[in-house]
């Protein structure tokens, strides 16, 4: 696949999606060589951040054991990550849209990868600029997961897949927002 499909795909159904629909990733490559990979970002950014540079961050966050953080962070990761897989399946099949599981772990695999990578702007010390960075990681990721949906169903009923988006970034946030308090506790 080339990178520049890759591009197309929180932008249109109809570019990049067929193309993963065609090559049908195995579940295993693709989280090992996409998902895991990717997915170490934000703990060891956060590591890095709270290690280097922890004035960016709150002042009740000063003295925190990164290290413990990063890896609770990365856990609950993998964590959500197996869930949304099953919850994309579960909500498409309650909206009448019909998706096999496979596909779903595909979309669960792909979508959270704007959100993975904004974490990088955690190099920057300025907290203002990575939240805009993760809410920008955050459009692109709802995007995939509404276009992958649309795509991968064959469907265009916008609202359901805009429902389906909903409910499952939905999920997504409560889950991130309960990590948030965690990390807070630790």
């Amino acid at each position: 696949m080339k990178l520049s499909t890759l591009f197309h795909l929180p932008f249109s159904n109809d570019q990049g999606w067929p193309e993963i629909e065609r090559l049908h990733p195995r579940l295993v490559k693709l989280f090992a060589l996409v998902a895991l990979p990717l997915s170490l970002l934000p703990p060891i950014m956060l590591y890095y951040a709270g290690s280097v540079q922890p004035e960016i961050f709150p002042p009740q966050l000063a003295g925190k054991d990164w290290g413990a953080i990063a890896v609770v962070f990365f856990v609950a990761e993998m964590a959500t990550l197996a869930f949304m897989g099953w919850f994309i399946r579960q909500v498409a099949d309650g909206n009448g849209l019909r998706i096999d599981y496979h596909d779903a772990y595909v979309i669960a695999a792909i979508a959270p990868i704007p959100m993975w990578l904004s974490a990088l702007g955690l190099l920057m010390p300025s907290l203002g600029f990575s939240v805009v960075l993760a809410l920008v990681g955050l459009g692109l990721s709802c995007s995939l997961v509404y276009h992958g949906i649309e795509g991968l169903t064959h469907s265009r009923e916008d609202v359901s897949a805009a429902g389906i988006v909903q409910t499952v970034i939905g999920a997504g946030l409560v889950a991130w927002a309960l990590l948030l308090m965690l990390l807070l506790l630790l």
